[in-house]
């Protein structure tokens, strides 16, 4: 493994697990099916996982599977959640909500579904929300409940610019690949800033892959584009979002092939 890339990390974001999303929008697998997937995550040495609110049962199901692992494993194991945006199951939506008593609610219960909270992030933040004295006071409020790790989930780069000079947010989550090359400006400032990075989308919500599949093999695919991502040389992870066994190999296999050819 070259120093190029030797800080990056593969994470599995979990969105799949709670709701339908990407390219295709597949259902969500069973909860047999999940907790098989989270334990053959682990096995395959994914210490790294995102989940959300928004993300429909995600929360409920990993802290379900957090509670059949061993408390060494259980310690290994790195848990990110956001707070910020929720999922209305009634009207299959997500709604977003960033006022005071919504992220208190939020936190609390989070960490009552998953125990233990690594990293909290503000989710869909902007430039209004990350000066906004309620959500100050907010992640207060998750410090106080030992939260110690605070980050922001964005998608442009103004709101980039801001949050690179606030030291309070040290992770950062950003969407980053091959047909996203708008976002590398904020990549880069966010970088010199010394954060913490968490790259989502590496394929474009899955519709780089079936775009391309009759052109090019998945696994070539896959190589392609976490090459192009750790390329950017920082420190952080990567998300591969799935909740299927044989396609999170595939990705594991993929990544590790992209690392040891830099």
């Amino acid at each position: 493994m070259s120093q190029l890339n030797k800080n990056i990390q593969l994470g599995c974001g979990l969105i799949r697990i709670g709701r339908p999303w990407g390219y295709k929008s597949e259902n969500i697998p069973t909860n047999k099916e999940i907790q098989t997937f989270l334990h053959d995550a682990v096995n395959f040495g994914i210490r790294f996982f995102d989940t959300a609110p928004a993300y429909g049962t995600s929360e409920k199901r990993l802290g379900q599977f957090l509670k059949t692992v061993s408390p060494d494993i259980k310690k290994s194991l790195i848990i990110a959640t956001k707070c910020g945006e929720f999922w209305n199951e009634k009207k299959q939506t997500t709604m977003v909500d960033h006022s005071y008593d919504a992220l208190i609610q939020s936190i609390d219960t989070s960490l009552s579904l998953l125990e233990k909270i690594d990293i909290l992030q503000i989710h869909k933040a902007n430039p209004s929300v990350l000066q906004s004295k309620e959500v100050q006071k907010a992640m207060e409020y998750a410090r106080s409940r030992g939260i110690k790790q605070l980050g922001a989930s964005i998608s442009d780069l103004e709101t980039a610019k801001i949050v690179s000079k606030l030291n309070e947010f040290s992770i950062i989550q950003l969407p980053y690949n091959p047909e996203r090359k708008e976002m590398k400006e904020a990549l880069d400032i966010l970088k010199a800033h010394g954060k913490y990075l968490i790259i989502n989308r590496p394929f474009n919500m899955g519709g780089m892959i079936y775009k391309e599949h009759q052109k090019k093999s998945k696994q070539q695919l896959l190589l392609e584009a976490y090459t192009f991502i750790l390329k950017e040389n920082f420190n952080g992870i990567i998300l591969t979002g799935t909740g299927n066994s044989n396609h999170l190999y595939e990705n594991i296999t993929a990544f590790n092939s992209a690392k040891s050819t830099l």
